[in-house]
C-alpha cells in the first residue's frame, strides 16, 4: 500500500470537534494539528484530566529507533543513507494536544462480521472456522472468490480471486502481512475512473466501519486495475500503517483486497510532545549510518606530514592537516584529520510541508498497536512527497530497547517453526516423488519433510530465516519444493502437518 501523500493537498477534517487545531501557511506549507475532544479521546492542552490520570506503563517499541521512526515499504529511507537526512519545516509547527491514547486490538471476529464483509465484496457462501482463520473459499480446486479473516483482532483479512494466492494464516500472523497475490486482470480494458473506484470501494469500507476513512485512488496496476487505499480514522484521529486496500477491476468490481476488520480499542493515555520536538527527534534518528567501508586513512601519511594527535619536534600536539595543503618541511602547523569523501558530504535536506497529529502502527511487546505520532509530509525536489512518522509519546514513557542476549539462540524444534499451509501437491515418476506448493516469503528458506504411515503421508514445511538480525520486508512468493517418499504414494492422502487438512492434488 502506498503511504505517499500530496503535500499540497489539504486534509479533510474528520473529527466531530477540534480542540487543538493549528492551520498555518508559511513558506508554501500547510500545517494541521487535529485532536478530538469526544469522551475518552485525546486531551487538549490546558486540561487537568491528564494530571489526574493514573501513570501508564512505559511503551517498549520493537520497530524503528527509540523514537519510533516509521515509513512505508517502498518509500525512501528516512535516514537518507550514510550521510543522513535533515528534515526542515517550511513554517511554524503546531503544538498539538498534551496527551493521547494508544489503541490496541481486542476481541474476536465473529461469523456475522465476516459475512457482512463477504456480502460487500460480492462473495457468496458461509464462513467456516479453520483453526484461527475464518474462510470462504472455492470448493476443491475450482476457481472463485476467496476470503480469509484472522479470528483474533485486529482481524487481518485478504480477498482474492482464487489462483493459488496466500492461504490460511500463512501471512495473517506476520508483523506486516503483505497484500494479496497479484490478480490477473481481464484481457484488455481500461481502469475505471478514480471516482468510480471510490464508489465501488464505499460499500466495503462501510461494512468494516471505515466509511469515514481518507481514500485515495491514484494508483493503477497492470494497466487496468485501479487501487483504492483507505486510511481509517480511529479515536477521531487519522492513522498511518493501518490501511485498507482494494483492487477494482475494469468492470468496476473488487478483485482483490486486504486490511483489518476490527477497529482497535482505546488503551492507556500518554503525555505527548509537539511537532517541533518530534521533528528534532526525527532528525536525530535520521543522521545516517556514516561512511560505508573502512574508516580512517587508506595509507600512512607522507614523510614529513605528522599524523593527527602526534607531537611535533616542539612538543606541540598536531591535529592533522588538509590533504591539499602543501608540505613545506615545517611540522608544527595544525591540519585536519584524514577524512573520507562521505565524511565531507552534507546530509540531504528535505522540506517538510505538513505536520498532522495522528496514530501510527507500531509493534509494542509483541503486538501491533496504534501509537500517538506526528505524521510529517516530506516533499523532496527530486521525487514525489512521502509520509514519515515520529512517535509523539513523551520520551520518559518509552522504555529502552531490549539488549540482545550474548548467548546464541538455539534452533527451534520442528513443531515450533512458523507454519505454512500447503496449497497443493503433484506426483512424478513412479509416485515416490512429491512436489508441494505453498506460500512463503523472501526473507526465509524452506525445507519439506514427509512422514509416512499405512493410511496417509503427512508433509511439513520448516522455515529458516536467511538473516535473522537483518530487517527484511515481507513479500509473499509461491514456493515449490520436492520431497521423496520411501514408497509410491498410491491412494494415500497427503495431509498438511501444520493444519491437519488434506492437501488437494494438482
Amino acid at each position: 500500500m502506498s503511504g505517499t501523500e500530496n503535500g499540497q493537498r489539504r486534509r479533510r477534517l474528520l473529527t466531530a470537534s477540534v480542540a487543538a487545531g493549528v492551520l498555518l501557511a508559511g513558506g508554501g506549507g500547510v500545517y494541521l494539528a487535529v485532536a478530538a475532544t469526544a469522551p475518552g479521546k485525546a486531551t487538549p492542552s490546558g486540561t487537568a484530566d491528564a494530571a489526574h490520570a493514573a501513570t501508564p506503563p512505559p511503551l517498549r517499541l520493537e520497530s524503528g529507533t527509540d523514537g519510533g521512526t516509521g515509513i512505508a515499504p517502498g518509500e525512501p529511507d528516512p535516514g537518507g543513507g550514510p550521510n543522513g537526512t535533515v528534515y526542515t519545516a517550511k513554517g511554524p509547527l503546531p503544538q498539538g494536544p498534551s496527551s493521547a491514547a494508544v489503541h490496541r486490538p481486542e476481541g474476536l471476529v465473529t461469523s456475522a462480521e465476516v459475512t457482512r464483509l463477504a456480502e460487500a465484496l460480492g462473495i457468496s457462501g458461509s464462513p467456516a472456522l479453520v483453526g484461527e482463520v475464518w474462510t470462504i473459499r472455492p470448493e476443491k480446486d475450482g476457481s472463485g472468490a476467496r476470503l480469509d479473516v484472522a479470528r483474533k483482532a485486529p482481524g487481518n483479512w485478504t480477498y482474492s480471486w482464487y489462483d493459488g494466492g496466500p492461504a490460511g494464516d500463512a501471512c495473517l500472523k506476520g508483523k506486516a502481512c503483505p497484500p494479496p497475490g497479484e490478480t490477473k486482470p481481464s484481457p484488455g480494458g481500461s481502469p475505471v475512473s478514480e471516482a468510480a473506484a471510490k464508489a465501488a470501494a464505499a460499500p466495503v469500507l462501510k461494512a468494516i466501519g471505515q466509511d469515514d476513512a481518507k481514500v485515495t485512488a491514484t494508483q493503477v496496476m497492470n494497466g487496468s486495475v485501479r487501487v483504492v487505499n483507505a486510511e481509517p480514522v480511529v479515536g477521531g484521529l487519522p492513522t498511518y500503517g493501518w490501511s485498507t486496500g482494494l483492487h477494482i477491476g475494469p468492470d468496476g468490481r473488487p478483485v482483490a483486497g486486504s486490511g483489518m476488520l476490527k477497529e482497535p480499542a482505546k488503551g492507556d493515555t500518554y503525555p505527548v510532545i509537539g511537532a517541533e520536538k518530534a521533528l528534532a527527534e526525527l532528525n536525530e534518528a535520521s543522521k545516517g549510518t556514516g561512511p560505508i567501508g573502512i574508516g580512517g586513512c587508506a595509507t600512512d601519511p607522507p614523510a614529513g606530514v605528522p599524523e593527527a594527535g602526534k607531537k611535533t619536534e616542539g612538543g606541540v600536539p598536531d591535529i592533522g592537516r588538509d590533504l591539499d595543503e602543501p608540505v613545506t618541511g615545517a611540522t608544527d602547523a595544525p591540519g585536519a584529520p584524514c577524512q573520507s569523501i562521505a565524511d565531507r558530504v552534507a546530509p540531504d535536506e528535505v522540506p517538510v510541508t505538513r505536520a498532522v497529529f495522528g496514530l501510527a502502527a507500531q509493534d509494542v511487546a509483541g503486538e501491533r498497536l496504534l501509537v500517538p505520532a506526528w505524521l510529517f509530509t516530506a516533499d523532496p525536489a527530486d521525487m514525489a512527497p512521502y509520509t514519515v512518522t515520529q512517535t509523539a509519546v513523551a520520551p520518559e514513557f518509552l522504555a529502552p530497547p531490549v539488549k540482545p542476549s550474548p548467548t546464541p539462540t538455539p534452533e527451534p524444534d520442528e513443531g515450533t517453526s512458523p507454519a505454512r499451509q500447503i496449497e497443493s501437491y503433484r506426483t512424478e515418476g513412479d509416485g515416490r516423488k512429491l512436489t508441494v506448493t505453498f506460500w512463503g516469503g523472501v526473507c526465509s528458506e524452506y525445507t519439506v519433510t514427509a512422514t509416512e504411515s499405512a493410511d496417509r503421508v503427512t508433509v511439513r514445511v520448516k522455515e529458516t530465516p536467511i538473516d535473522p538480525g537483518r530487517a527484511c520486508i515481507a513479500i509473499a512468493v509461491e514456493v515449490t519444493k520436492p520431497v521423496t517418499l520411501d514408497r509410491p504414494l498410491g491412494d494415500r492422502p497427503v495431509v498438511d502437518g501444520a493444519s491437519g487438512e488434506a492437501v488437494p492434488r494438482r
